[in-house]
């Protein structure tokens, strides 16, 4: 069975789209196949309601999708639930609205205007108004993790050490170090996104997808199959192997 697994969205609906062409056009090929979505779905990005209903809309009318939380999906959730709320893996000098976060963003493309330059109490008002419940819902209900066929896909790692069924959903949504400074293997292959790089990247013991697509880059997609893994662009797909 084909897997793919899509990094972090971040509102860019349109890259989001092509990504999904990409996937079909690669399907109409080789067959079908589960695709992942490592998270982040939200902030930065202007389209984050429309990523939102697109995912949500496409899991219910049957595509084999796996959409997996991220920490700024997390923290979206958490300022709905209470706007003084503050996620375990933030600093905490800051807050989701802080422009370094992007969560005005996110409102912004419910109709929610200016939520960085208002009181946060009134900001809250305003997004329980214009949030539907079907999207808050979904996006509280999503999992953390996603196993099959030697790989395990998460949204920032894995704590080296700690067995998968250990983990907690805080390393999973925030972890960098130790997990991106640890050559050894975690067992199955993970699969990641969270910190930006370039291009796609195979470290030998995990895979790397975020290649920042919240600040102008690419949103890219990898395909799996068997022990072989993928970069999949416009010209098809393009060999994914461990840096030496």
């Amino acid at each position: 069975m084909t897997l793919y697994a899509i990094g972090d969205i971040h509102g860019q609906l349109d890259l989001l789209r092509r990504q999904h062409d990409l996937i079909a056009a690669d399907q109409a090929r080789h067959g079908p196949g589960t695709t992942v979505h490592l998270g982040d779905l939200v902030d930065r990005g202007a389209y984050s309601a429309g990523v939102i209903d697109l995912l949500r809309r496409g899991q219910a009318a049957g595509e084999d999708w796996v959409v997996l939380k991220g920490n700024h999906d997390r923290m979206f959730t958490l300022f709905l639930g209470d706007p003084r709320a503050q996620d375990a893996g933030l600093r905490p000098d800051l807050s989701w609205l802080h422009p370094r976060l992007g969560g005005a963003a996110t409102l912004a493309s419910y109709g929610v205007r200016n939520a960085a330059d208002r009181p946060a109490a009134r900001v809250h008002a305003d997004a329980l108004a214009a949030v539907p419940p079907a999207h808050r819902d979904w996006l509280a209900d999503l999992p953390v993790m996603h196993c099959a066929q030697g790989l395990c896909f998460v949204h920032a790692g894995v704590r080296p050490g700690v067995a998968l069924e250990d983990q907690t959903e805080t390393d999973l949504l925030w972890i960098r170090d130790p997990f991106l400074t640890d050559p050894c293997s975690h067992g199955p292959l993970i699969v990641h996104g969270h910190t930006a790089i370039d291009v796609p990247r195979h470290y030998g013991n995990r895979v790397n997808l975020d290649t920042g697509a919240a600040y102008g880059g690419p949103l890219s997609t990898a395909v799996f199959e068997g022990d072989e893994v993928f970069h999949l662009t416009t010209a098809g797909r393009v060999a994914l192997r461990p840096a030496c």
